[in-house]
């Protein structure tokens, strides 16, 4: 079966609106652990507009290995303030995945995934300080990317292939062809040895056809729909429809 890591981010975004300690990460986090959900992703980033470095802390004690705990972030971005840099968050928390993103502070959301011709040499030696800690390694990548083979050869485990352009393409209902650069830029990864995970504005409309057409999906990580939907069915429904999309 497919893995699916909700993205708690949203949560976040809503707490820091407002200030104070609430909605609670780690209560969001608890609801959709107990709803069935494999794991939980986080994406802090430098400028700390929703994750915050506290967060990360506080949501890997919480599962303390008894969920897979996945933190995403772009490991070229130097620290600042009280963001002490990718590296130094997974090697005080040890996650299961990193999964790594080239995404900026001037992105509103992660838009694009890596150029491993232009990137692949910086990111060989940050792959293996990953691997080190004991976490799996995951690269964002273009469904379109020529190069996607070459992630294997930097050392990552697994691709997590970006769906936006997919989703984007399914909400106007013409998406074959994306549909089609997903397949087979994941039959790709699989042939080189790679895992295949996806994320990104997936939701429960566009989930089932991508899962049909790529069946060996080792996981999703969803956030914006999920937490959207979930303001309407709660948090326990929405993670337990999204589990049985995916079974």
């Amino acid at each position: 079966m497919t893995q699916l890591s909700v993205n708690v981010n949203k949560i976040a975004v809503l707490r820091n609106s407002r200030g104070g300690a609430e909605p609670d990460v780690c209560a969001a986090a608890t609801a959709c652990l107990g709803a069935g959900a494999h794991g939980i992703t986080v994406h802090p980033r430098p400028d700390q507009r929703h994750i915050r470095p506290d967060d990360v802390l506080a949501i890997a004690r919480l599962l303390d290995a008894r969920a897979e705990f996945n933190i995403e972030g772009n490991a070229f971005a130097p620290a600042r303030g009280s963001y002490p840099g990718l590296l130094a968050l997974v090697e005080a928390t040890r996650p299961a995945q990193v999964t790594l993103v080239p995404d900026g502070d001037t992105q509103l959301t992660s838009d694009h995934g890596f150029d491993l011709v232009a990137d692949g040499a910086r990111l060989k030696p940050l792959v293996a300080a990953f691997r080190n800690c004991g976490s799996r390694v995951s690269l964002f990548m273009d469904a379109d990317a020529r190069d996607i083979g070459r992630a294997a050869e930097i050392g990552a485990d697994r691709v997590e292939l970006y769906t936006g352009p997919y989703a984007q393409a399914h909400a106007s209902g013409e998406f074959a062809r994306e549909l089609d650069l997903c397949v087979r830029a994941a039959e790709d990864a699989r042939a080189a040895g790679l895992g295949v995970n996806a994320g990104h504005d997936l939701s429960q409309r566009n989930l089932p056809a991508l899962k049909r057409a790529i069946p060996f999906l080792a996981e999703v990580s969803i956030g914006h729909a999920l937490i959207g939907e979930a303001l309407y069915a709660g948090l326990d429904a929405t993670v337990r429809a999204y589990l049985r999309l995916l079974a």
